[in-house]
């Protein structure tokens, strides 16, 4: 998950812990990488550094590892990238064995198996708080990078989830991005009738799912109600019965008026891709994150816009998701530890801090006089600056069941299996569920 001069990103909007994971369950070993499934014993020891991410992050990592080696000539890397619930599911299980990567794809806070917090908790990760770049992470944050006071993550800064639109569709339908939920509606019925997909949804792709809820959220609850997580903690508050019912409803409406491709369940995050980068679609909700995909897919970059998607019909109340992107931690048994840590410590440079979030659209944890924000950032600036911002929902959920149990929710709803108050029911059990 927009210029401003704000030093800090999120400056009090994302006081809670903000992240999202864009992943998860599982794959078979043999759908991987072979450097995935490769990363043994047999290369420990070895002072070649082995770095494994989601594909996501093989831009900065691969661009970075090259700036790195030009005052490190003598340093030997092997780096390797997938999508992200393959990753999530090898390098959780090469951890435990004791023959992960030196440095990996890593989640901030908790709530998955691949995240910060379960992670530390199990001693998997090494401390990297001696890190000058440590001490600059803004106290806000500080869940998201932290745990009992050490810093575990590293993570360039946040990124939004908004609408991706493609600039020619909306212009061709003669209509603008949208301030409110009925002029959404409206453009999306003007968008259908000049024969436009208004919203691509790649509901096949299970992290997919969850962004359009997550868009919905922030006004539909914590507009109202910003001490809904701590309700829900102590079990005075649920999924069912809250504004999540009116998130979904709202989700589930989209879909009723026709506004999604035909068989959103069997469309993959790809496909989705594709299908705002030709035109055949207008938009897509997602995280800012992957704007770079978007860029890549189509044959004028410039073509592409982001705008916050309105959940709600006051314009000047808008509220929008925003949270810490994925970021990398250094695994506690690495034969390669100082190597590792000091590749750590390079990207915390201010210089590379910005680098990489501009390579994937986000925001920088810390701003210094030079850094450049994404230009398509610059309608979500306003609102975190107003602290009108929350963090992705599943930074406060208390285990790793929840957010699957929400990917299949969605799935199920989309396909008719239930309605709202049952999809909410399967989080509310979830939720319940000891971490």
């Amino acid at each position: 998950m927009t210029t401003g001069s704000h030093s800090r990103p999120g400056r009090g909007a994302i006081g809670r812990r903000g992240f999202l994971r864009i992943g998860g369950g599982a794959a078979a070993l043999a759908a991987l990488p072979p450097a995935l499934t490769a990363c043994s014993d047999s290369g420990r020891g070895s002072g070649k550094l082995r770095v494994v991410g989601v594909a996501d992050q093989q831009k900065p990592v691969e661009e970075l590892v090259a700036l790195y080696r030009e005052s490190h000539p003598d340093d030997e890397f092997a780096t390797s990238f997938a999508p992200t619930d393959q990753v999530q599911t090898v390098v959780r299980t090469q951890l435990a064995g004791g023959n992960a990567p030196d440095v990996h794809v890593l989640y901030p806070g908790s709530g998955s198996a691949m995240s910060m917090v379960e992670l530390a908790k199990a001693g998997l990760l090494a401390d990297l708080s001696g890190q000058a770049w440590t001490k600059e992470v803004p106290a806000s944050f500080h869940p998201a990078y932290r745990y009992e006071g050490k810093t575990y993550l590293y993570s360039a800064g946040s990124s939004v989830i908004g609408a991706i639109y493609n600039k020619n569709a909306f212009a061709g339908a003669g209509v603008e991005p949208p301030g409110t939920w009925s002029e959404l509606l409206d453009v999306c019925a003007a968008l259908k009738a000049r024969g436009v997909i208004p919203i691509a949804l790649g509901a096949q792709t299970p992290w997919v799912t969850q962004l359009i809820t997550y868009a919905l959220v922030p006004n539909a609850v914590y507009a109202k109600n910003p001490g809904f997580d701590t309700e829900m903690a102590a079990g005075k508050a649920h999924f069912r019965g809250s504004g999540w019912a009116d998130a979904m409803g709202k989700y589930q409406e989209l879909q009723r008026r026709g506004f999604f491709n035909d068989n959103p369940n069997g469309t993959t995050y790809e496909q989705q891709t594709s299908l705002v980068a030709s035109g055949k679609a207008a938009m897509a909700v997602q995280v800012s994150a992957v704007l770079a995909n978007f860029r890549q897919a189509t044959r004028k970059p410039d073509d592409l816009g982001m705008f916050p998607f309105p959940g709600g019909d006051d314009a000047e109340n808008l509220w929008i998701p925003a949270g810490v992107v994925v970021g990398l931690g250094v695994s506690a048994r690495s034969a390669e530890g100082a190597g590792a840590r000091g590749f750590i410590e390079f990207l915390g440079r201010q210089e590379n801090v910005d680098r990489w979030a501009r390579s994937v659209a986000a925001i920088p944890f810390r701003r210094g006089p030079s850094t450049a924000i994404d230009p398509v950032l610059k309608g979500f600036l306003p609102l975190i600056d107003d602290n009108r911002a929350v963090p992705f929902m599943d930074q406060s959920w208390p285990n790793a069941e929840v957010q699957p149990a929400h990917f299949a929710a969605v799935q199920n709803l989309l396909a008719g299996r239930t309605d709202v108050d049952g999809a909410l029911g399967q989080m509310d059990e979830a939720y319940g569920k000891k971490s």
